[in-house]
């Protein structure tokens, strides 16, 4: 069954339907006869999370979400309106009152996007597909594992979680778009004591596929494994020494650091109002030679990817950096408008209750061509962040505070003692002059990032290979 006729099953054709799909056109048709653009948005969403602590399922939990959301744009103007239910009732007041902000505008709607994507997931409920209590049994497992691996395990948490989400977004001319997305993730925290001391180790993997690819043995003692390294490493850490100096990140999951220091900064809506530290830089130089950024909603299997945005363009590669020259934006169609540029598919929501704006999906650092080794050989006294926790990012200026969960000293080429407490200080339009080495190495995150915008969550993809900046400020708590 394709999509769309899955969808309309779901949709227009359900036992206790409200509304067919004809209402729904009249209703759309109505909401935005005087709009530059605008669609209905409708989804249905399943969603389960099961956590276990100490060997004991802690709660576990399983949800359904129904509805749509309306939207008109008119000029930079949007009408939006959303209901937790499909009647036609619902989408007549819906439609009322997005039709207002076109009130006294003579727009024509804007042409719909006219094609998608091959397929780049599988259309599989991963919820329906296993037993539940195959998936209980595979957490208890996760248990026994890790406190078998090493006598100082003294806590285990692991979760699995999962959702499958279905959409249609459709338009006045007659246009209709559909996705279904599943969407699966493992975590797991590991916490060891030695002599009094405790320090805490963990690890996630995901991605749109199925429960079985996270329950497979390989998978979840892969990251058992890791989380106990991570934790038994910080049992061996020193305070992080401060101040400027050399620095080497890890391949992978500290791509999160050009996620939020330059990959905000690339999107649309940032640049049209000018309020980036990158507005108004399209064609010049703003990061070292060798740095080029993309951003990729084409990765099959990815966290971040998308057959199609929230508002029906198909997902793309968008190069955003090219040898150091940006080259870019991420754009959704409001914004794509007003700035006389494409749509490159990076319209994004997290549910039917808000409206689309721009979002990254993967976004990645190509590879270089030095090797991680020769790297480490030229600092002669620096840090090397392999992991990382939490960031923050001001847009507008494009500071960023990011704090390292793994991190070692290198000192005379040499990576030596790890450290804890690390955090790096710099801003993103400087950060990206800095790089001075990238590597052969390229890496994607193991399928965990959930990205944070005006109140909106939506998952997303990071990369990057190991990379060498001549100079970052460092902040340590060694006294």
């Amino acid at each position: 069954m394709t999509p769309l006729a899955a969808t309309d099953r779901l949709f227009f054709e359900r036992a206790d339907a409200q509304f067919d799909r004809a209402a729904a056109e009249r209703h759309l048709g109505t909401a935005l006869a005087a709009s530059d653009d605008g669609e209905l948005f409708l989804e249905y969403r399943e969603s389960e999370q099961i956590s276990l602590d100490d060997g004991r399922i802690r709660s576990a939990g399983f949800d359904t979400a129904l509805g749509f959301g309306l939207r008109a744009v008119a000029g930079e103007a949007t009408g939006y309106a959303h209901a937790g239910e499909l009647s036609d009732a619902a989408l007549a007041r819906a439609a009322t009152s997005v039709a207002a902000v076109a009130a006294g505008h003579s727009g024509t709607v804007a042409e719909p996007p006219r094609a998608t994507n091959s397929r780049l997931y599988s259309d599989a409920n991963p919820l329906s597909g296993m037993d539940f209590a195959v998936r209980t049994a595979v957490l208890a497992e996760i248990d026994v594992y890790a406190r078998g691996k090493d006598a100082r395990v003294k806590q285990v948490m692991a979760s699995l979680s999962g959702e499958w989400q279905a959409v249609q977004i459709m338009r006045p001319d007659g246009t209709r778009v559909a996705d279904l997305r599943p969407l699966v993730r493992l975590n797991v925290s590991v916490v060891v004591e030695q002599d009094g001391r405790r320090e805490t180790g963990s690890y996630g993997t995901g991605g749109r596929f199925a429960y079985d690819a996270m329950t497979a043995p390989a998978t979840w003692r892969g990251a058992v494994d890791e989380a106990l390294r991570q934790a038994l490493v910080n049992l061996d850490s020193r305070p992080a020494p401060a101040g400027e100096m050399e620095v080497v990140l890890g391949s992978g999951w500290p791509g999160i650091l050009l996620h939020e220091a330059i990959g905000h900064g690339l999107e649309g809506d940032f640049n049209r109002k000018q309020t980036s530290a990158f507005s108004g830089l399209m064609g010049q130089r703003i990061g070292a030679p060798g740095v080029t950024v993309v951003d990729d909603g084409t990765l099959p299997d990815r966290r971040g990817s998308l057959t199609v945005d929230d508002e029906g363009t198909p997902t793309s590669r968008t190069v955003l950096i090219e040898d150091g020259v940006l080259t870019g934006y991420l754009q959704d169609r409001l914004n794509a408008r007003l700035m006389g540029m494409r749509a490159t598919g990076n319209g994004r929501r997290q549910s039917y209750a808000h409206a689309p704006m721009p979002r990254m999906t993967n976004t990645v650092m190509l590879a270089g061509s030095h090797t991680p080794e020769e790297m480490i050989r030229s600092v002669k006294r620096g840090l090397y962040a392999v992991n990382f926790g939490g960031g923050q990012v001001d847009i507008t200026s494009g500071k960023f505070v990011f704090s390292a969960s793994e991190a070692y000293l290198i000192e005379d080429g040499k990576v030596t003692a790890p450290v804890k407490g690390a955090t790096l200080i710099g801003n993103g339009p400087d950060v990206l002059t800095k790089v001075e080495m990238v590597g052969n190495d390229l890496a994607l995150d193991p399928g965990i990032g959930t990205c944070g915008k005006n109140g909106q969550g939506v998952p997303v993809g990071v990369g990057q290979p190991t990379l060498k900046l001549s100079g970052l400020t460092v902040g340590g708590t060694a006294a």
